[in-house]
């Protein structure tokens, strides 16, 4: 792995809903960079995006010129990830995937700032970044594993529009104004399908029990990514995970309900103390529970009804939930570039 005092930079996806965080993460935290290259379909390309390092015109992707970029934070899609990430590696970029691309590539480490930091010491080229509803459950669910070795794991996910991109969130908002136009139809029946076309069902003043696509036993792939990915993040392949995956009402935070089991019993106390001193994540007390709106905009992971497991003692129950536009995605890229800097 390279590293670099004050690398050129390249955000590939750069007009899009997490593309668009990277670039205000990257404001906000001062990242050291020399010079910055933005990206993005030939749609966007052409358009001058302000940025604290001046104005950037964006570059169409399949002309541009990989060459002399030390850092590349991809998030334009798997089928663009493996098209062109490999050519920028070639270039002696370094490439931090957003894209489920390369997640389940033995030969690419899958990253969580403050989790597994380690891992990215052995990249080849290419770093993935975990999907956005692993990203908040590793918060809470690594620490507690690094004490306690975990052994099993019941994970609900509470899933926002917005990781459906900016379409999830336009569709949220359209079907809003036109349900409010026959509220007695929402609480009496007859109320009329808005027939959008992102989602199986409409998803205002509604909850999806299906989130993703449907693949082996029954199970979305957004189903599969919490139990693959949950155990190459923490290296333990027979970790046993129950997941459900549901699409909300929300615009932006994912949120995880996950009832977990270890190697040995652990109770209130000890978890406490361990989540209450891990990096990036805030404990909250049982009265002022921790929702989606109190996520939005911050990078912390908020833990809270921290509570021993009863139908199975010995384990623990919790709810978190993040901004999965920032810690789910473009935070946690930004902040594997920082790791490349050390």
């Amino acid at each position: 792995m390279d590293t670099y005092s004050r690398p050129k930079v390249a955000i590939v996806g750069a007009t899009g809903a997490v593309g668009t965080t990277m670039l205000s993460i990257l404001e906000e935290r001062g990242f050291p960079l020399s010079e910055l290259r933005l990206m993005a379909s030939s749609r966007s390309a052409g358009r001058t995006i302000g940025t604290k390092w001046g104005d950037v015109v964006v570059e169409d992707l399949e002309t541009a010129d990989p060459a002399g970029v030390d850092i590349a934070l991809f998030s334009a899609g798997g089928a663009r990830s493996l098209e062109y990430a490999p050519h920028f590696a070639s270039a002696q970029a370094t490439v931090i995937d957003n894209s489920s691309a390369f997640r389940g590539d033995a030969t690419v480490p899958l990253v969580v700032a403050q989790v597994n930091d380690d891992a990215i010491r052995s990249n080849e080229g290419i770093v993935a970044n975990p999907n956005c509803t692993t990203m908040v459950l590793m918060m809470a669910a690594g620490p507690l594993h690094e004490a306690a070795g975990l052994r099993t794991m019941f994970a609900t996910s509470y899933q926002s529009v917005s990781g459906s991109g900016q379409k999830g969130i336009a569709q949220l908002s359209s079907e809003i104004d036109f349900f409010n136009k026959d509220r007695d139809g929402l609480v009496s029946g007859g109320w009329e399908d808005p027939v959008g076309d992102l989602y199986t069902r409409p998803i205002a003043f509604n909850v999806l029990p299906l989130a993703g696509s449907i693949t082996d036993a029954g199970y979305t792939d957004e189903e599969w990514k919490l139990v693959s990915e949950s155990r190459k993040i923490l290296g333990r392949d027979k970790i046993a995970v129950e997941p459900t995956c549901v699409r909300v009402p929300v615009m932006v935070g994912h949120g995880i309900a996950t009832s977990m089991w270890f190697d040995r019993p652990v109770d209130l106390d000890e978890a406490v103390a361990v989540l209450g001193s891990a990096p990036g994540v805030q404990l909250w007390d049982d009265t002022t529970v921790p929702t989606p709106l109190d996520s939005v905009g911050i990078d912390d992971i908020l833990v809270g009804r921290l509570r021993e497991t009863i139908g199975f003692p010995g384990g623990i129950a919790l709810f978190a939930i993040g901004d999965n536009l920032r810690k789910g995605a473009a935070l946690n890229a930004v902040q594997l570039a920082e790791l490349l800097l050390a």
